[in-house]
């Protein structure tokens, strides 16, 4: 099933292997992208991924998480943006753009003084973040809204809203970030609203047949944080929301909770998330997409066969290997080398995203 075509919405792929998003580090000090990152997505479409989601990209200046973060505030950044959609269509891919803001997840260097749900007063790196108001609220749920058109406009295939993470969206989510007692707090309902709000407006400027799909946390791991129970609740509101598919990650980066494990190997520890997504399965009928340590080609086939998601999706073997789905295609490996060191990400500003295990 790997290597048969499947859809996402109105979306057509060639098969079923997703390149989650990845944060490449290859822009400049605005938010401009770089030529590599043009290069780095046509190799992954060249080397037959069937869905590239890009990177985070911020939808609004506060929601700036890291430096070489690409930005998609403003509609001068259409034009640079659609050198990358093109590149990867060249290649026969397709390619959605993932949305983000940071919220309480802002580094120090980028910010002075954060946004989010509730006041949290982080020290460095993090920057404090104070509560959003009202009036914050509505412009930040426009903010992605408009960052989604300016994805279709720049000929974009889809788009991917992150709640997921730790990030603003996944703050709105967690009890454990958000500690608002009016109507974006307190019960899950009021939680989930802001998320609604976000997908609702993205709808109105992209109209019914976009593909628009999220990354979901579907629990924080974390004490006092977002419960699985609650997080499939979540996941079995996606398709009333206008939700055309749900990634299935989790974890709530300000504890150091991601799920990211180390040490990951064929037949070790793979699809570690894989336990969520079988509770998770029956609550809703939108395609769900399993991200979390696969690495081979039998264990996806089986995540596929068994009905547990519909798509897989991978971060840190693609890094590794572009070609990795053209290889498994054509037989020439049965599983990614990728040996899950966690060595993928830049250590200093003039470095990018890039593998770093096999001295590449």
């Amino acid at each position: 099933m790997l290597f048969t075509p499947a859809r996402i919405g109105t979306l057509e792929l060639r098969n079923r292997m997703v390149r989650s998003a990845t944060a490449e580090r290859m822009a400049t000090s605005d938010g401009t992208p770089l030529p590599e990152l043009i290069e780095c997505h046509r190799a992954l479409a060249h080397g037959g991924t069937g869905l590239i989601i890009t990177g985070h990209m911020y939808v609004h200046p506060t929601g700036i998480v890291h430096p070489q973060m690409v930005g998609i505030d403003s509609d001068d950044r259409v034009e640079g943006l659609a050198a990358l959609a093109d590149a990867v269509h060249g290649e026969g891919g397709h390619i959605a753009v993932q949305l983000n803001h940071s919220g309480r997840q802002a580094r120090a260097s980028v910010t002075e003084m954060a946004i989010a749900p509730s006041d949290d007063p982080a020290a460095p790196p993090r920057a404090a973040a104070r509560k959003m108001t009202d009036e914050e609220i509505a412009e930040i749920i426009e903010a992605y809204a408009q960052a989604a058109r300016r994805v279709s406009e720049a000929g974009f295939d889809a788009v991917q809203i992150h709640a997921a993470h730790g990030f603003l969206i996944s703050q709105f989510l967690s009890p454990l970030a958000n500690q608002r007692t009016d109507g974006w707090g307190g019960s899950l309902r009021n939680r989930m609203r802001f998320l609604a709000s976000v997908v609702g407006a993205v709808r109105r400027e992209v109209g019914d047949r976009f593909p628009v799909f999220a990354k979901l946390g579907l629990c924080d791991e974390s004490e006092g944080g977002l419960t699985l129970e609650e997080g499939i609740q979540i996941l079995g509101a996606a398709k009333g929301m206008g939700l055309d598919a749900v990634e299935i990650s989790g974890g709530i980066g300000t504890t150091g909770a991601y799920v990211t494990r180390k040490g990951v190997r064929a037949g070790h520890d793979e699809a570690y998330l894989r336990p969520w997504a079988q509770q998770a399965k029956d609550a809703t009928s939108v395609p769900t997409i399993l991200v979390g340590g696969l690495r081979s080609r039998a264990v996806m086939e089986e995540v596929l066969e068994s009905g547990d998601a519909q798509f897989i999706s991978l971060c840190r073997p693609l890094v590794c290997e572009p070609d990795l789905a053209n290889r498994l295609a054509e037989g020439e490996s049965t599983a990614a080398r990728c040996i899950s060191a966690n060595r993928c990400w830049p250590e200093s500003s003039d470095e990018y995203l890039a593998c770093r295990c096999f001295g590449e």
